[in-house]
């Protein structure tokens, strides 16, 4: 099914696309879609360029006329997020996505589809391939490992690249034009927990907690979804208070920038209190289904009987464990009061999982407010040390501050207005943007993230809407023929 999208315009983005879904690329798994670059570059004539963390750099010349123009980096991400839904057979790191047309969109079949980023490579390919667009100086960024790390962006040297102006493709809404975006951290929890033998008498479990939308933790915070692991152990600390619930196993969420879908337990509890427990589950489904029903309709939560677990978690240590977790913040912390409608800070409880005693809980920051992304920090900090519990905070990165007086921010304004007879929305995004540590790296450039309509990244429902990509892709060809010259900028 994935070659029907070779049939939509423009041709020159959706055959670059199709081709990024034949390679499996998620992150940390990019020795291939690095290597396919690197042959895309050499074989189009053109330098090309891999670092020593990944990123592959393609730099083309200025078409004749054009050479007085500020270089242009045209940037996006290489690697994609490998979400599925449960019942989906697919291994992103051999099997190649299936993209299909449903009605306005691309979407995939029961995977992320990888236009986050795929449509901004796919963009920049085009560029570099084409023999018939204006354009000064370009150099293509292809970086690596965006999604769990950034470790493109950091590990980048601030020697390789000539240009003056950064276009970013990585964000979400067509018409709109991004001047600034939030930095995070990565806050990395270890507990370790004692086990004990489970006494006869008892019954056990395994818990589903299924159904939620999940979706991209920093773009889809806002919309206050059910985070699977929250509502979990919501249940369990009811549970072990009025049945004496024990814990055998914990494995909730996923991945740390993907609001978390799917979480499970094994548990036991007294015969005596089966039939309550299992009533108390279907009451809590129901409160859940009330408490979420606008954003969550096909949220399940039910139990499944298993084999009785030899040994369950000691009474401290479970209680250590639910407790911190119901304690921890989640979701939205504060709005922006710069911008209204932004999400200034917030928390992502991604991942809780339990193995060979030591339970590993991630979670990741993301603020506009480096004091306010410090200070939830230190929240989180609190609540897992008060128990015990091994705290890292990892992977800072800075956010983006807007500029207003951009140059390239005006052109494209402009640029736009004229071909659309409007101007683009000009807004800032609640999500970690390579552009904060590019920005870090060359602090001459002048930035702007833009790019085609993208729903539900980093989730199965991830689809991207046919006709803006011909939009963005125009968009993009139309700012390229108005860049700046040099002495403009330079006066």
């Amino acid at each position: 099914m994935s070659k029907e999208i070779l049939s939509l315009e423009p041709k020159a983005i959706w055959e670059n696309f199709y081709s990024l879904t034949q390679i499996p690329r998620p992150s940390k798994h990019e020795d291939a879609i690095q290597d396919f670059m690197m042959k895309f570059g050499q074989d189009l004539g053109l330098e090309t360029i891999k670092d020593a963390v990944g990123n592959i750099i393609i730099k083309k010349p200025a078409t004749p006329g054009y050479e007085d123009r500020q270089g242009v980096v045209l940037q996006g991400h290489l690697d994609m997020v490998p979400q599925k839904n449960a019942d989906t057979v697919h291994d992103f790191e051999k099997d190649p996505i299936t993209a299909i047309i449903d009605g306005e969109w691309v979407t995939a079949d029961g995977t992320t589809l990888g236009a986050d980023n795929g449509m901004g490579v796919a963009a920049a390919m085009a560029v570099l391939q084409a023999t018939d667009i204006e354009h000064g100086p370009v150099e293509a960024l292809f970086t690596a490992d965006e999604e769990t790390g950034m470790t493109g962006a950091f590990g980048l040297q601030n020697d390789v690249l000539d240009g003056n102006i950064l276009l970013n493709m990585d964000s979400e809404d067509e018409g709109e034009l991004y001047v600034g975006c939030a930095g995070g951290i990565d806050a990395n929890v270890s507990m370790k927990y004692k086990e004990e033998k489970l006494e006869k008498g008892y019954v056990a479990y395994k818990l589903y907690m299924k159904g939620l939308k999940g979706g991209h933790s920093g773009m889809e915070i806002i919309l206050g979804r059910g985070n699977s692991n929250k509502l979990l152990f919501r249940f369990m600390k009811y549970a072990t208070k009025n049945f004496k619930l024990k814990l055998a196993s914990v494995d909730g969420g996923s991945l740390r920038n993907a609001i978390p879908r799917e979480s499970f337990a094994v548990v036991a509890v007294p015969e005596k209190y089966n039939e309550k427990f299992l009533a108390a589950i279907a009451e809590f489904e129901a409160t859940y289904k009330a408490e979420l029903s606008a954003v969550e309709p096909d949220l399940a939560f039910f139990a499944e009987a298993t084999d009785v677990p030899k040994k369950v978690f000691k009474k401290k240590s479970q209680k250590n464990l639910i407790n911190a977790i119901y304690a921890c913040p989640n979701g939205v912390i504060r709005m922006s009061d710069d911008m209204p409608g932004l999400v200034e800070t917030s928390l992502n409880l991604a991942r809780v999982y339990s193995e060979n005693g030591v339970i590993t809980i991630q979670a990741l920051i993301r603020s506009s407010v480096n004091s306010a992304k410090e200070d939830l920090a230190q929240m989180v900090s609190s609540t897992f040390e008060m128990v015990g519990g091994k705290v890292k905070l990892e992977g800072e990165y800075p956010g983006w501050k807007p500029n207003m007086e951009s140059p390239i921010l005006k052109t494209m304004q402009t640029v736009y207005n004229d071909k659309y007879g409007k101007i683009p929305e000009i807004k800032a995004i609640h999500a970690g943007l390579e552009c904060g540590l590019l920005g870090a790296v060359y602090p001459n450039w002048d930035m702007i993230s833009f790019g085609p309509t993208i729903r539900f990244p980093h989730s199965p429902d991830e689809k991207v809407k046919i006709d803006t990509v011909a939009k963005f892709y125009d968009f993009l060809i139309e700012t390229l023929k108005n860049v700046p010259v040099k002495e403009a900028v330079e006066a």
